[in-house]
């Protein structure tokens, strides 16, 4: 069936799905496979409506508006009285441009950066009290100079329309510009050196297998059952709680050879106590995904070994970055991550909580505070 590319907000929820494209479509700040969004528009989070505009991805969720607030002033909103109805009158349903699968903000071409907000304001139509155009890149290293032009002119063009500017995760990525694991581990202090080779001794106890998406065994129905729980594993450990992926979503991942994903699977003896899911795009290994068995995967220091196959997957098969993702930048720093941010285009409906939410958008940016914290560390 054919379908447009792009959808007006006037449908209903239930019928969203009905409208999205099929097709692929050449976003700017690509990092990832064109059909992870194509997923993502079909087989949205629990709780979003996806749809698109001009094949770009963008969807409808209920957000809680101190998810990103810093810890500190998040504690103390907690102690005030009534804090619990104001948690409660704080979570909006609020329409975001882009997805939750990609690491920036997915544009199609069609639309100069200087028309592009006011496009955006036009399909919203004020149909939630807040509009967020998430993840966009600020002179990231992983684009290129057009794509980082583009974003720069976009966020003027928002600024002119009376969105608010909020700083956004912090990116790690590792440029593949080492021989080995030794002297990828000799750039680290010494101490940081010693913990991570302590951490590996328990590598040769376990057995790493690399399976392509859309291979055959994704068809069995356990098998699929077994992944999407150790991800609900992942998930329940995680402080913020937004966009729980669907079965439905990582069914029609894994079965999609044109993604280039590659699962690596981690075993000891038979019993698979965690994987990771990477894409390969752009000669980058991109990092998206992963699923772990408690205590298991904490007692064999998987997070740490899974970084280093990583990091050894992409070196033995010629790639140019390992792309990290957006969580835990302190792990990811003692590790030896490189860091990239990206800043949120926000508008309020409410020109009261605009003005609120302009003086407090520096204690929405916890990332960047602790990155220029770090900065200012001796070494």
């Amino acid at each position: 069936m054919n379908m447009p590319e792009m959808i007006t907000l006037e449908t209903p929820a239930h019928d969203a799905s009905a409208l999205l494209p099929t097709t692929d479509f050449a976003y700017r700040n690509q990092l990832e496979p064109a059909g992870l969004v194509r997923h993502f528009l079909a087989h949205p989070p629990e709780g979003f409506t996806a749809f698109a505009l001009d094949g770009a991805p963008a969807f409808f969720a209920p957000f809680d508006l101190l998810t990103t607030l810093d810890t500190d002033l998040r504690k103390r909103l907690a102690r005030l009285p009534g804090s619990a109805l104001l948690m409660r009158l704080l979570r909006f349903r609020t329409c975001f441009f882009g997805s939750t699968v990609s690491e920036y903000a997915p544009w199609s071409g069609g639309s100069a950066p200087d028309e592009l907000p006011a496009k955006m304001l036009s399909a919203w139509n004020k149909k939630s009290r807040l509009m967020i155009v998430k993840d966009i890149p600020e002179q990231s290293p992983l684009l290129s100079a057009a794509e980082n032009g583009y974003a720069d002119s976009f966020v003027s063009a928002c600024k002119e329309h009376d969105f608010i500017l909020v700083e956004g995760q912090a990116l790690a990525y590792v440029p593949i510009d080492f021989a080995s694991d030794d002297e990828y581990l000799a750039r680290l202090s010494a101490g940081r050196r010693k913990n991570i080779r302590r951490k590996l001794r328990v590598r040769d106890k376990l057995h790493v297998e690399v399976v392509q998406t859309g291979d055959v065994r994704f068809e069995n129905d356990s098998v699929l059952d077994e992944l999407y729980a150790l991800y609900l594993e992942v998930f329940a450990q995680s402080e913020i709680h937004f966009d729980r992926l669907t079965p439905e979503f990582f069914r029609a991942v894994l079965q999609d050879a044109s993604l280039h994903g590659r699962l690596f699977l981690y075993y000891n003896t038979e019993q698979l106590i965690g994987y990771n899911l990477c894409f390969i795009h752009a000669n980058m290994l991109v990092d998206k995904y992963v699923g772990f068995r408690y205590p298991a995967a904490r007692d064999f220091n998987l997070y740490f070994i899974s970084w280093m196959e990583n990091l050894a997957y992409a070196r033995a098969h010629g790639l140019t970055h390992y792309v990290a993702g957006w969580t835990d930048p302190e792990v990811k720093s003692f590790l030896g991550a490189r860091f990239t941010f990206t800043r949120h285009a926000v508008f309020v409906r409410n020109p009261i909580l605009r003005a609120v939410l302009r003086r407090l958008s520096r204690h929405f940016e916890s990332d960047r505070a602790w990155f220029d914290n770090k900065a200012d560390e001796p070494a």
